[in-house]
């Protein structure tokens, strides 16, 4: 009796999903954290709500403040952003580079390494991230995986990752080329994570 050929997409595809780590949320978002403040970001989880979204920026934001788009987070979130004094509208390179801070959306999050996934083609978010001094990701704790090979699996989060163009962002820009480590050389020397909850 022959056997019929295994189908070898499904054998990938079934291989793939097993690998989703299924940890308990808390504990991805415990290892996500520590691991971003190894990295030297720092971390603070707020509850899932505009106004609380707004309180936790407006203690750490300070100056000219550049606003991204939302893609998958409720667009109110931001929108109450974008009523704090400072925030700029134009969204020239030039505004952009004189920004003292940039907010971003992160789509996912890894937790293994402490990284946030932004989606630099959308709305100048590789621009808003990259050119501040200080980036401020928002992150929701729902969207936070454990290994980076898990953004590419077609069950997490419907396989957004693989239709996106995207940086991971794992603390503050860092350099060692010359020497010591020196922060803040190619990018932000400060990057901030909000953990909604």
């Amino acid at each position: 009796m022959l056997l019929p050929e295994p189908n070898w997409c499904t054998v990938v595809t079934n291989l793939a999903m097993s690998s989703i780590s299924s940890a308990p949320r808390h504990d991805l978002v415990q290892q996500f954290e520590t691991a971003a403040t190894s990295a030297a970001a720092s971390v603070e989880r707020v509850i899932y709500a505009a106004g609380a979204l707004a309180a936790a920026v407006k203690k750490i934001a300070t100056g000219r403040i550049a606003v991204g788009q939302t893609l998958d987070l409720p667009s109110d979130l931001f929108s109450e952003l974008r009523k704090l004094p400072g925030v700029v509208t134009g969204r020239s390179k030039q505004e952009l580079a004189t920004c003292d801070v940039g907010i971003t959306e992160a789509f996912a999050g890894v937790a293994r390494t402490g990284s946030v996934c932004v989606a630099v083609d959308h709305d100048y978010s590789g621009s808003i991230s990259l050119l501040a001094r200080m980036h401020i990701a928002v992150l929701s704790a729902e969207k936070i995986t454990e290994r980076p090979g898990d953004l590419f699996n077609p069950q997490f989060l419907n396989g957004k990752a693989m239709r996106r163009n995207f940086v991971f962002i794992t603390g503050p820009s860092a350099t060692a080329d010359m020497g010591p480590l020196v922060r803040g050389v190619h990018g932000p020397h400060k990057l901030h994570i909000i953990i909604l909850e």
